[in-house]
């Protein structure tokens, strides 16, 4: 299998199942001398970690990071930084009703039509746990670029919106509630919501919106390494998302060139920033900001066809522990590569 390293000098490649041993990594590129703070790299993995509320999957997994090389002394030393996730909670008898059947909407019968195998626990290699390696690599990206601030939110569940330009919410609500909504009034909706959805034995999708400030002007490498078209990637190779725009996005399609220009002001920053911070694939100093659509999780608790792998159809029920809603666990996701991608250009920046 290949496609499973990210990034040009901060390269992050990832390895492991859901229900294997352990998932891990290796960041290969990060620079000598960061010292580390560990409690933060913690705290980003306690936000994607499964069980941490009831809206969540209730697999118990502490996510506990073990540090095999690349640190000495708490500091990076310019080697690779490997490292590993233990898995402790898999309970792979929840899957053994699908080891011949194919679940709607998951990646269980392209696996197998192109490998000719697959590893039906939990998804094996397509799980969303995956992603907890991500978050450690995000976390040290992160610390590269401590003068950068990501915040990434939930701004819809469903069809509940949070509407509210970012420029007037407080960031240091969205860890208040499950949900990760900065809006309490919006949080409390969308939680009950979810929760109703849950009780359906159903999934419902979202977005998450994401703010980049304080990027400096020339993150970005044009034609084809634009700053958003990584950035897009990044999101895009996020389990269970469907959609990237970034700036006016979509909406840009409606207006007219004198209403969608940004004017300039006499120090290089623009009026308005429909741009979304980003100008010929470039950074341009404004705040980038995004928004990531997540598509319901496939696995719900309700009877479906499926296809088993004798070509038959036949009714299948989902099983096992599934989060109702990504989304509130894909903030931190959708903040780690981010930062991968920004520590990327960052360096490659610095070769010039």
């Amino acid at each position: 299998m290949a496609g499973n390293s990210f990034g040009t000098l901060y390269k992050v490649t990832t390895f492991g199942e859901s229900h294997g041993e352990a998932l891990g990594g290796i960041i290969d590129g990060c620079p000598p001398g960061i010292q580390l703070d560990f409690e933060a790299i913690e705290v980003d993995m306690a936000r994607r970690k499964p069980g941490q509320s009831a809206i969540v999957t209730q697999r118990k997994e502490p996510d506990a990071v073990q540090f095999l090389s690349g640190i000495f002394e708490g500091k990076t030393t310019g080697t690779p930084i490997g490292f590993i996730i233990p898995n402790t909670n898999q309970k792979s008898d929840d899957y053994s009703h699908i080891k011949d059947n194919y679940r709607p909407s998951h990646a269980d019968y392209v696996y197998d039509q192109k490998y000719g195998f697959r590893d039906y626990r939990g998804g094996g290699r397509s799980s969303a746990r995956e992603t907890a390696s991500r978050v450690v690599a995000g976390a040290i990206a992160k610390q590269m670029l401590p003068e950068i601030k990501i915040n990434a939110y939930v701004s819809s569940v469903g069809p509940i919106h949070l509407d509210t330009p970012y420029q007037e919410l407080d960031f240091s609500k969205i860890e208040s509630n499950p949900v990760r909504c900065p809006d309490e009034k919006s949080a409390a909706i969308m939680e009950e919501y979810i929760r109703d959805i849950r009780k359906q034995g159903d999934t419902v999708g979202g977005v998450v919106t994401c703010v980049i400030q304080n990027v400096p002007v020339g993150l970005g490498e044009p034609v084809f390494d634009k700053l958003h078209a990584e950035l897009g990637k990044a999101m895009l190779s996020i389990n269970a998302v469907k959609g990237f725009e970034y700036g006016s996005g979509f909406s840009g399609s409606e207006m007219k060139g004198s209403e969608h220009n940004d004017l300039y002001n006499a120090d290089g920053t623009t009026k308005t920033n429909l741009s979304g911070g980003i100008q010929g694939g470039i950074s341009n100093g404004m705040d980038i900001y995004f928004r990531v659509a997540f598509k319901p999780v496939a696995t719900i608790m309700q009877t479906q066809d499926s296809l088993d792998n004798k070509g038959n159809i036949t009714p299948m029920t989902g099983k096992g522990r599934h989060d109702p809603c990504v989304v509130p666990r894909a903030v931190p996701i959708v903040e780690a590569m981010a930062a991968i991608v920004l520590a990327d250009f960052y360096l490659i920046n610095k070769t010039y």
